[in-house]
């Protein structure tokens, strides 16, 4: 998957025990999708993403916070929402990997 947007929020395939680097590239992070401003919103508006959460800060879901995220968006039955399959694909990315994810904001 490739990069489509720089003003985005970027998220990468990532250990949950690694340090986080300060360049995902430079680190050999895999790239797993992004979203932009609209849908982060959105999504913490379902109540999807924390509000501790901040669009224009770096920030970390590991594998346990993941699996809390895929649980909530079941139980709200919200599936076919299209802001939440947007973000769904980046969770089952990670989720196939076993592994967290990290968001940077550009």
């Amino acid at each position: 998957m490739q990069k489509l947007n720089p003003e985005m929020l970027d998220f990468y395939i990532i250990d949950d025990k690694q340090v986080k680097p300060d360049f995902p590239e430079k680190a050999g992070l895999v790239f797993a999708g992004q979203l932009d401003e609209k849908t982060f919103s959105s999504l913490q508006r379902k109540g999807i993403i924390a509000t501790r959460f901040d669009y224009y800060t770096d920030f970390r879901l590991d594998t346990a916070l993941i699996k809390q995220i895929e649980q909530i968006i079941l139980n709200k039955g919200l599936q076919m929402d299209t802001d939440i399959n947007s973000f769904i694909q980046i969770l089952d990315i990670a989720s196939n990997k076993q592994s967290g994810l990290i968001a940077y904001s550009d």
